[in-house]
């Protein structure tokens, strides 16, 4: 009995998903674009921690060095270094090597540098800290300890870009959740209008239910069901569209950002992110047929 009973919900809620399939595909549609601006402000944010967390786990403090300055003010340089407690190697890098690192970063810059008559790039000690947790006064004390040595022009320490790196994604995550919330707040309005059109499409034959002693819950679980499955497929289907471009981002879009694409990239989202967008997509068509059905069958 229960089983036949299940088979008939399913059935007249397949019913109606098929008779209506032209608004059923707008609210698929509309629901997919809502989660889709979700999953792809996830995936910039997902790239830009990802990059955060690269520069992290390869913390190193660059100190700039004056152009052919002898290799004995150098070693004393390097020695200055070594002798903190916070750092764990120093390595010498030569203009000839940061010349080549650059151009293999920025392919894209590298006829701009060739064209040059000399190597703008200046040498350079790079030294590793020994601990990630360090706190930035003492690096801030130790950094000005270096600068003042003599054949010490500048300094680079990626943190401050961790943090920038941080910060921002953070941003664009809560952009992407303040849209999306709008869109899926449309979408919600759209599914309650849609499964209102099917109740009353419905109306003689919901008549007849309540006549053979139907009760509530029968007759409401198919709509239910309806919205279920209208979210469902909208969420699923956002993950597929993002999927396909993150396929496509690197190969079309991304030559044209040059320089900018690493830092716009769109990095794969987690399977748990993956999982709270359909939940979320379940979610949004059951509540939306939750609330058409509660206002406008009268049962």
């Amino acid at each position: 009995m229960i089983f036949r009973q299940l088979k008939y919900l399913l059935r007249a809620a397949g019913h109606n998903l098929w008779n209506f399939r032209g608004r059923n595909l707008i609210s698929i549609l509309i629901i997919s674009f809502s989660f889709l601006v979700i999953g792809v402000f996830l995936a910039l944010s997902n790239n830009l921690t990802y990059l955060g967390q690269q520069l992290s786990n390869n913390l190193a403090i660059s100190f700039f060095l004056k152009q052919n300055l002898p290799a004995k003010e150098v070693e004393e340089i390097k020695n200055t270094i070594m002798d903190s407690t916070l750092i764990e190697s120093v390595i010498y890098v030569s203009q000839e090597e940061a010349m080549s690192r650059f151009t293999a970063n920025f392919p894209e810059l590298q006829e701009i540098v060739t064209n040059l008559d000399s190597n703008p790039f200046p040498p350079s000690l790079e030294a590793r800290l020994k601990d990630k947790s360090i706190s930035l006064s003492a690096i801030t004390a130790f950094i000005d300890h270096v600068k003042r040595q003599p054949g010490v022009i500048d300094v680079q320490f990626n943190q401050d870009w961790v943090q920038k790196m941080e910060s921002l994604s953070r941003i664009v995550k809560a952009v992407g959740f303040f849209l999306g919330a709008i869109l899926i707040l449309a979408s919600f309005f759209i599914i309650s209008n849609v499964v209102r059109l099917n109740v009353f499409a419905r109306k003689n034959e919901i008549e007849i239910q309540r006549l053979v002693g139907a009760t509530n819950t029968f007759i409401r679980i198919p709509f239910l069901v309806e919205g279920f499955i209208l979210g469902l497929a909208g969420s699923l289907l956002s993950i597929l569209i993002l999927f396909l471009l993150i396929k496509i981002f690197p190969l079309y879009i991304g030559q044209a950002l040059g320089a900018a694409e690493q830092l716009l990239a769109l990095r794969p989202l987690t399977l748990k992110q993956m999982f709270w967008l359909v939940v979320g997509g379940a979610l949004t068509g059951t509540l939306g047929s939750v609330t058409s059905v509660s206002r406008f069958l009268r049962v």
